[in-house]
């Protein structure tokens, strides 16, 4: 008996001597969440959302009650975002700091699910003529390409017969989870519950701004009213969180979510082209390929919908450094694959200009476009950012009103002046001739049209190119972000004329 007691004395010495096993604690949802979305890069403001790939990005803020054990311990935060950027993440409170940090991305798909399964026993349905049978089968391929597994007859390939075949598991492979998941070691001389705070970034969010204004019937003043459209491409549920977006262009010298595998873990399986004499069980097994990051599901789609209240809740605005921050002032939910609208401003009887412009190079024309002019500024109805967005420009038709155009704007600050390109005039026309020359000069006669009852306002941007040069105008130009404005009021069913010589300098000698 001493030398078992013995043995059993130095095994228990050597286990006492191996480090401790991580207890596993799971945190299975935060406490509060809240969510900021930065526009993609350099998004142009009238651009749609590409819904199956957003560009955009969120900064995640949880803070989440936690019971860390005595001893080392893996905390597990389940529910974070699927295309989150675990490289960002930051974990304050935690009074004995943190040893490492992982992101279990292994999340559960018809890819992820497929791959695990890789030389386990499964089941084959195949339904053909709506009748389906049943055998057993072992998958012997990854999902880079054709479905191939083995049965009692030999190696066949999914989805390459008349048959519609599909495949049955019988249990989820270990280490798949169905949220995504980042864990963080710790060691701790004592337990103690404590509340941290989790932030990081994640990509596969976008915002948008889009305005509607709408004229009053006198001509000089329109209703503007605008939403912010939140759009979430992650497979996770935000549920009741403090929102806000952020215009401006934030800088980032690496984009990681620039990936060359498809992002929703979907199963796309394609059969072989087989040479003459080959035949399934002359094929090699094929190595599983990583799964990507989980994304949208397979034929989901996006859902647009709207905050059900009595009256819009407008967005507050807030100085972030150099950018502009506009907070939803409650507590929202940004649904999974979703979009959400909630309103960003809505103002009364904001004074506009209705402007007729026309951009003249040289001797050349485009065509006239009429142009909102306003100012934004308080006294003006307005003073307070605007981010880029579309905008769409209704008219009062009797007892409704009609759609006369769309545009779009860039960030705009307060004090500057916003103008908004609506649609092309067929009421006021210009024609440019020439009617004089000389060696190196030419003289033109601008003439501008209005068939419209009422006089208009009307600009031409005039700017030369080619060693050209602009002298002798019958009228005094006025200048403006750099180029030469004529300016005038064309009467009703009148004309309005400038006259202008074209002066080519000549080469040095």
């Amino acid at each position: 008996m001493r030398p078992i007691r013995a043995l059993v004395a130095l095994m228990g010495a050597m286990l006492a001597g191996l480090p401790a096993l991580a207890q596993p604690v799971t945190s299975p949802r935060p406490d509060s969440v809240a969510v900021t979305i930065y526009r993609a890069p350099d998004a142009d403001p009238d651009r749609e959302f590409d819904a199956n790939w957003l560009e955009g990005y969120a900064l995640v803020t949880e803070r989440r009650t936690i019971t860390i054990p005595r001893g080392r311990a893996t905390i597990r935060f389940e529910g974070v975002a699927g295309r989150i950027l675990p490289e960002s993440a930051i974990v304050t409170g935690l009074p004995d700091g943190v040893r490492e940090k992982n992101l279990d991305a292994d999340l559960l798909s018809p890819r992820s699910l497929y791959d695990r399964s890789l030389g386990r026993p499964v089941m084959i349905r195949r339904t053909w003529d709506e009748k389906s049978v049943e055998e057993p089968a072992i998958i012997r391929s990854g999902a880079g390409g054709a479905a191939i597994l083995e049965t009692r007859a030999g190696f066949v390939a999914l989805n390459c017969g008349p048959e519609d075949d599909a495949i049955v598991y019988d249990a989820v492979p270990a280490g798949l989870s169905a949220r995504p998941t980042l864990s963080i070691e710790t060691e701790a001389p004592a337990e103690r519950t404590v509340t941290v705070t989790l932030s990081y970034l994640a990509w596969g969010f976008e915002w948008k701004a889009d305005y509607v204004a709408t004229m009053r019937p006198d001509g000089k003043t329109a209703d503007l009213f605008a939403w912010v459209t939140l759009a979430n491409g992650d497979v996770t549920s935000f549920e009741n969180a403090e929102t806000a977006v952020v215009a401006g262009n934030v800088n980032r010298e690496d984009n990681n979510s620039d990936t060359s595998e498809p992002a929703d873990g979907a199963l796309e399986m394609h059969c072989f082209a087989l040479g003459a004499g080959d035949t399934l069980n002359d094929l090699p097994q094929m190595l599983p390929a990583p799964a990507p990051m989980a994304g949208y599901s397979e034929g989901e789609e996006i859902i647009v919908t709207g905050s059900r209240m009595r009256a819009p809740v407008q967005v507050q605005q807030e100085d972030l450094g150099d950018l502009k921050l506009y907070r939803v002032p409650h507590r929202t939910t940004v649904a999974p694959n979703g979009m959400k609208q909630v309103a960003l401003l809505d103002r009364q009887s904001v004074p506009v200009d209705v402007i007729y412009k026309v951009e003249i190079q040289n001797d050349g024309e485009d065509g006239v476009y009429l142009y909102l002019r306003a100012q934004n500024r308080r006294d003006k109805g307005l003073g307070l950012p605007l981010p880029a967005g579309k905008v769409a420009v209704f008219e009062p038709l009797g007892e409704s009103r009609a759609l006369i155009g769309e545009g779009s704007i860039a960030d705009k600050a307060v004090g500057e002046e916003v103008e908004i390109r609506i649609a092309q005039s067929w009421q006021v026309n210009v024609m440019v001739d020439e009617i004089e020359s000389g060696d190196d000069w030419t003289s033109h006669l601008l003439t501008v049209t209005n068939a419209n009852p009422f006089p208009v306002r009307f600009e031409a941007e005039l700017t030369t190119y080619d060693g050209w040069t602009r002298a002798r105008t019958s009228a005094r130009l006025k200048r403006k972000n750099g180029k030469d404005i004529w300016a005038v009021e064309v009467p009703a069913n009148g004309k309005a004329e400038l006259r202008y010589r074209l002066t080519e300098a000549r080469p040095e000698d």
